[in-house]
């Protein structure tokens, strides 16, 4: 069956053509030390530096002094983004906004997706995300923000390097206040101590009632909210790690 749209909305059809847009699921894990690679390769700091010069983030409300970062993926992450429905709120990812209200307290929130400016602002509008009165955005962020890079195992591929975001707001942000979910890990190569892999939210209608993901990120970016390096934590392990803080909390 060839599903053409997903949802209709009053402000324009979002149309996606398969073609145009492949449903990427099977991600690659890279090594650490292949990682390191990546990041530190020449032609991959030419590019960050290039796309810093060319690449303008527009604040959407001010960056906030003593928070953190958290950079947010949309599709699979925050949306179910192949799935049909009626209305976007149904392919919305469960606890969506009470994350975002809870986290806000201790980060600002950048949203960083791998499509056009205007799909960002448009699924954003619509899940409530942009004016929601109980947190704000801090700024949002569309694929001319990525850079290709190439490994030996993996091939070429695009990614989010958080470099663009430091060099842009260095007061603010660092390596060491900054952290990026993402459903795919390919994304974060050019960081990869400050990515954590969230589970993807696919298949909306069939499992919104039992997806917590959100929530229990929720009592993990809010334990290691106080630490002064979160670059220094392993983000593979953050379930055990929540868990841990739960025992101890409780």
């Amino acid at each position: 069956m060839d599903t053409k749209y997903h949802y209709r909305t009053a402000e324009d059809d979002i149309i996606v053509n398969q073609m145009d847009s492949p449903e990427i699921i099977d991600d690659f894990e890279l090594g650490q030390d292949e990682a390191v690679d990546i990041e530190d390769v020449e032609v991959n700091k030419q590019k960050l530096r290039r796309r810093i010069d060319q690449y303008e983030i527009e604040l959407k409300n001010p960056c906030r002094p003593g928070k953190k970062l958290l950079v947010l993926d949309i599709d699979y992450t925050l949306f179910d983004h192949r799935s049909t429905a009626e209305t976007p709120l149904e392919l919305m990812r469960p606890y969506l906004h009470e994350f975002l209200t809870a986290v806000y307290a201790e980060y600002d929130i950048m949203i960083w997706s791998a499509t056009s400016m205007k799909r960002v602002e448009l699924k954003m509008g619509q899940l409530g995300v942009l004016d929601n009165p109980n947190y704000k955005i801090t700024a949002l962020l569309d694929h001319l923000a990525m850079i290709t890079v190439q490994s030996e195992s993996c091939g070429i591929f695009e990614c989010k390097p958080l470099g663009l975001i430091w060099a842009k707001f260095p007061e603010f942000y660092s390596s060491k206040n900054t952290i990026m979910f993402d459903d795919l890990q390919r994304n974060f190569m050019m960081n990869l101590q400050n990515g954590l892999v969230i589970r993807p939210f696919r298949k909306a209608h069939a499992n919104r009632d039992n997806d917590l993901e959100l929530v229990k990120l929720t009592h993990y970016l809010l334990a290691i909210a106080d630490l002064d390096d979160l670059s220094v934590l392993d983000h593979k392990i953050w379930e055990f790690f929540a868990e841990e803080l739960s025992d101890v909390t409780e």
